[in-house]
Parts: C-alpha cells; structure tokens; sequence
C-alpha cells in the first residue's frame, strides 16, 4: 500500500489499530470483531507463489490468451506476462523468467482489473432494499414510486449509520468486488457525519486490500442539520494530510463537490478540492435542479461567488439530462463522465447518455451506483451498457426504413451512432476507468511498468468453453464464477476461485448485524417479501 511497505519495512498508517478503534469510538469493538486478514494459509501444493509483490520478486503468468487493452502491446491467443514486485516487466510469448515462480493460466484469459468509478459502499448491508423503487416519491402511490432512494436510503437509513457500520458495509462490499474481479473502486461515500464515520471508512479501504479512490461527499440525510460532529466540507484537509500525504499508495482521494447542495457548498467544497489539488467529483443527473446549475458552471459563473467553472479535475457522474453548451464545456474542459447505465435505467436518472456522447467522440468510463437497486456485478455492467446503446440504436435504424419490404432492413444512414462492440466496453471498463480517475499511468491495461493489477479468467468453465472469441467470452458469457485469480499492485487477493485469508462468515455476521441494527434505528420492518 506505500512504498516502504512494500519495500519490507511495514508502516503504521492508522497511528495503531488499538488508537484507530479508540477513536472510532463504538466504531472500534465491531471493527476489532471482524478479524478481516483472519490466519488461514493454503497447502503448499495449491497456493499463490509467496511473497508477490514484494520488491525483486518475479511471477510469470504462463500460457494464457492475454487480452492487454493497450494497442501498443496487442492481444495475444497464448502469451505470458512476467511481473517484479508489483509492476509489470513484459508481456509476449515464450518469455524468459529465470527463477521466476510460474502460474499456469492455459485454457485462462488474462486481462488488467476492471474500475468501477462510481460506488455507494457505504450501502451494503440494504442490498436488494430498493430492487422496485426510483430515485424520489412521485406521488403515483405505486411500489415503485413510494418507496424510494431519496426518503429511504438517504433520509431513513443513512443518518443512523454508526462508524462501525460504515466500516463493515464498507469491507464487505469492497470484498465482494474483489471477487468479480474489480481491482479498483471510486467509493462515494456519502456517510461523514463525523471524522469518525470518516476514519471508518478510509481504514476499510486500505484494509480491503485493493486499489481506490476515496471519495469525501457530505453527510447523506443531514448534511446542514446541524448534527453534532459533522465537519464536511472543511474536515478534507485533515483527511488528505493524515490519510493521503504518501502518492504511492493503493488508496488515494478525491473531493466530493455536489452542486444541487447550493451554491455556498459548491464554493466551497470546489475551493477546497482545487487547494489541496484534488479531483472534483459530483453527481449530475435530471432532478434536483441540476441542469441551470450545471450551465452556469459551463459558464464559468457557478458558486456563491460566481466564478467556479468546470475544469478538466472534474469527474461527472451520470450526466442525464444536461443541456447542449454543458456537455459542449465538459467536452471542451477535459471533465470525465462515468455512466451507471443499470441504475439509470432503472430508477428514472434519464436515458444514459451514451449516444450523446459518441456524437461528441467522448467516452465514459462504468459504475456500479448502489447495491441497495442493482447488482455490482462488472460483467452486468458491461453487458446492459452494450445492450442498451445498440437497442436504442437498432432502432433508430429500422426507423430509417419503413417495415415493408424492400426497406425493411435499412442500411444505416449516415451518421448513425456505430454499434457497441465487446471491446468497446471492455475499455469503458478498465482504460476508461483508469483515466476518469487519473490512474491510467498506473493501471487500466497490462503495459510494461504499469502495475499488476490483473485477473485471470476461467474460459474452460461450462459456461464459456469452447473459447470462440475473447472479448466476446468476457463480456457476453461470463460472471463473476469465472473470476480464478486477481492480483492487485502484484499481491493476489483471489486464488482458484477464493478470496484469501478473509474469514467471510465472521464477516457476514457482522453485515447482518449491522443491517439489523440500522433497519432498527430507522423504524423501517424488515420484510423478506416487501420493501415496506
């Protein structure tokens, strides 16, 4: 996670664990519970080589049919990648690694980790909660519009989150990941009712093992209440000295700056993400008021002072709805768009605006949003964002003809939006990722001197052989059964289909605890069969 870490010399990042829990107040006991890294070593015959990812170490990757993203370096049907100490040395065929330890991938792909660049972790423990709801009540009484995201996750649940709940919401859910193979996460978590909450969920991202960017958005349900302890936005440069001094870490940060909070908040949450040179990042979506707003930051008149303008530090999450000169600024300023296209779907955000952005020859990278709607499955992800795009554009091109032959089956009109390919959204899932969250000189494809965060794919399972076409494998057939092995920063984290020394039972005790303290504390029924 830091530099002489890796070198062989731990660093006590958390001042010590017994302070951590101390200050995290109850925070502490149900953290000291979980015993995460609980001691359970594989046989010798089948486990990981040792010690990767320690400096000077070397692992080649044997045989596998190596997927790189990175056209420099190309794909390759059977090809090995040769890792030292956590970064990649090469990639190719029949390379020479001396004394390196061998991991045999034949009848395996081998591609980089996929970014999720957009994820509520915090909300792990109300999974499925809200599967039928919709972003806000619209008064039409139905399941769908009466029970929702705004009055229940954000405005019930949210405000009685203690620091031990966010921490084990935050672990278990950054776990989970890791098992689909998602090596790293933009977490936006909305949960800073006090630097306790704060510390709790930082820590479970650097105890969670993977690569992230922690995102520090305000108090979800009662930010401006005047809650006791709640010190967003001014508590960031505590955080960013204390948590986030060190650039070479797996874990970095990114300020979060929602704009429909108001303009004082904006001024100074964007203030402050530019002072400590941070990334700025804000959901904009159709509701809530956003898109006036979003056109006077185009402007460059946005904020209580009127001066706050988009830049290219932006990260914008959804984009629905937003007016011509705001994705012409976007464009034009070098902001990022991250897409959450099952959510958006789903809980009325607008259509994701993919079509608007291939007219702009932009690309988005992919997020997950919330577990309490949608699954954070990475292989979902990619699949609704290609099915979507090109049923709205299958469409469109029938439409060019008239249903009757001979002009049944048009031939697509020029500039028509090209379709979605596998690939396509293999790199909205891995480079693009990389960079809307300013990594993509670390990871996002297996490049030589990038890092090793890479998965290996099981392409033998019964779902996916016989192996036709990679990209396609990947995408149209696989799920998170076919995740073998991810390494993070050259460290494995899953070895033969099994998350490594975590005690996963313990942990789902403690989830379930959790969610039951919080659906207690929020006077919500628990209902098997009903949200309400």
């Amino acid at each position: 996670m830091c530099r002489l870490c890796d070198e062989g010399r731990p660093q006590n990042h958390f001042a010590s664990r017994r302070n951590f829990l101390k200050g995290t107040a109850a925070a502490g006991a149900a953290a000291a519970g979980l015993n995460l890294f609980a001691a359970r070593p594989a046989a010798a015959d089948d486990g990981p080589p040792a010690d990767m990812g320690r400096p000077g170490r070397r692992i080649i990757i044997r045989g596998g049919s190596v997927m790189s993203m990175d056209q420099q370096v190309g794909d390759f049907p059977q090809a090995d990648v040769l890792i030292e100490g956590k970064k990649i040395l090469a990639v190719g065929r029949n390379l020479f690694a001396g004394n390196a330890a061998e991991i045999d991938a034949r009848g395996r792909i081998v591609m980089p980790g996929f970014i999720d660049t957009h994820h509520h972790q915090f909300e792990t423990a109300l999974r499925s909660f809200l599967a039928d709801g919709v972003l806000i009540n619209d008064g039409s009484g139905s399941p769908s519009g009466s029970t929702t995201y705004y009055e229940f996750i954000l405005n019930k649940f949210a405000p009685v989150y203690r620091p031990q709940d966010v921490y084990i919401n935050e672990v278990f859910g950054g776990l989970s990941q890791l098992d689909d193979g998602v090596t790293t996460v933009h977490d936006v978590s909305q949960i800073h009712h006090s630097p306790q909450h704060s510390d709790a969920a930082i820590k479970a991202l650097f105890d969670t093992g993977r690569r992230a960017a922690f995102g520090y958005f305000e108090s979800a349900g009662n930010f401006g209440a005047g809650v006791a302890g709640n010190q967003y936005p001014s508590d960031a440069f505590r955080i960013k000295q204390q948590w986030f001094s060190s650039s070479d870490q797996l874990v970095h940060m990114i300020m979060g700056g929602e704009v429909y909070l108001g303009d004082a908040t904006t001024q100074q949450s964007w203030t402050i993400g530019r002072q400590l040179g941070l990334q700025i990042a804000a959901h904009i979506l159709s509701p809530f008021g956003i898109r006036p707003i979003m056109d006077a930051l185009a402007a460059g008149t946005g904020g209580s002072n009127h001066n706050i303008g988009i830049g290219p530090d932006n990260l914008f999450i959804h984009m629905t709805g937003m007016s011509d000169p705001a994705w012409q600024a976007v464009k034009d300023k070098g902001a990022q768009v991250s897409i959450a296209f099952p959510i958006e779907m789903n809980m009325r955000h607008g259509q994701p605006p993919i079509i608007k952005m291939q007219s702009l020859a932009m690309e988005p990278s992919l997020s997950v949003d919330v577990e309490c709607t949608m699954t954070a499955d990475f292989f979902t992800q990619m699949r609704v964002a290609m099915n979507m795009q090109r049923m709205a554009v299958n469409q469109m091109i029938l439409e060019q003809g008239n249903f009757t032959p001979p002009n049944q089956w048009p031939t697509p009109a020029p500039g028509t939006p090209p379709l979605l390919t596998t690939r396509d959204v293999l790199r909205y899932g891995t480079m693009n990722g990389a960079k809307a969250l300013r990594l993509d000189g670390k990871v996002g494809s297996l490049t030589p001197g990038k890092e090793a965060d890479i998965i290996i794919l099981d392409a033998t399972a019964i779902n996916v052989a016989p192996l036709n076409q990679v990209p396609g494998a990947v995408v149209s057939l696989m799920d998170r059964t076919n995740v073998e092995t991810v390494m993070v920063a050259g460290k494995v984290r899953k070895w033969k289909g099994r998350l490594l020394d975590v005690d996963l039972p313990r942990l789902r005790s403690q989830l379930e605890d959790s969610r039951d303290y919080i659906f207690n504390k929020a006077q919500v029924p628990q209902n098997l069969f009903s949200a309400q």
